[in-house]
């Protein structure tokens, strides 16, 4: 590939990541629909792996639709760009691990943010689902990469 593809490409990537970014601290630190107006009064946080996980697979009929599809498949989703595009930005983030590791990293920084500053709640589950979200987006980077290279050599 040519350089100066690469540099469009990387450059192109670069806004989609900034755009992304700008979207995911709206929806997580603003956005009036999620409940994040105003702070809460208490620090709320879990701390035990999976128990939110399985209260949303065990009572979705009381839960809702719209809750659990926000709460599981929202934090997974929400993390497919970050390791998507995050190895398009940095060649040397262009590994699995590397990507799984800053998934983690990013969304436990968002989490700690969150519970310190009341808004939302500190989920050890939102980690797990948002680093799962960055390994499927690096694994969709992966797949992409490879079709490239295998029709372009």
């Amino acid at each position: 590939m040519k350089k100066a593809t690469k540099n469009r490409i990387r450059a192109v990537g670069m806004i989609l990541f900034i755009i992304y970014m700008m979207l995911l601290i709206y929806l997580l630190f603003f956005a009036e629909s999620y409940g994040r107006a105003e702070g809460l009064e208490e620090y709320r946080y879990n701390l035990v792996p999976l128990r939110e996980i399985r209260r949303y697979l065990q009572y979705p009929e009381i839960l809702g639709t719209y809750a659990v599809a926000t709460n599981l498949v929202g934090n997974v989703i929400g993390f497919l760009p970050f390791g998507a595009i995050l190895p398009v930005l940095r060649r040397s983030v262009c590994s699995f691990w590397k990507v799984t590791l800053l998934s983690f990293e990013f969304s436990a920084l968002i989490e700690v943010t969150q519970l310190i500053t009341k808004v939302g709640c500190f989920d050890v589950d939102d980690i797990i689902l948002n680093t799962l979200g960055g390994m499927l987006g690096y694994g969709i980077f992966s797949v992409c990469d490879g079709l490239r290279r295998k029709i372009y050599g």
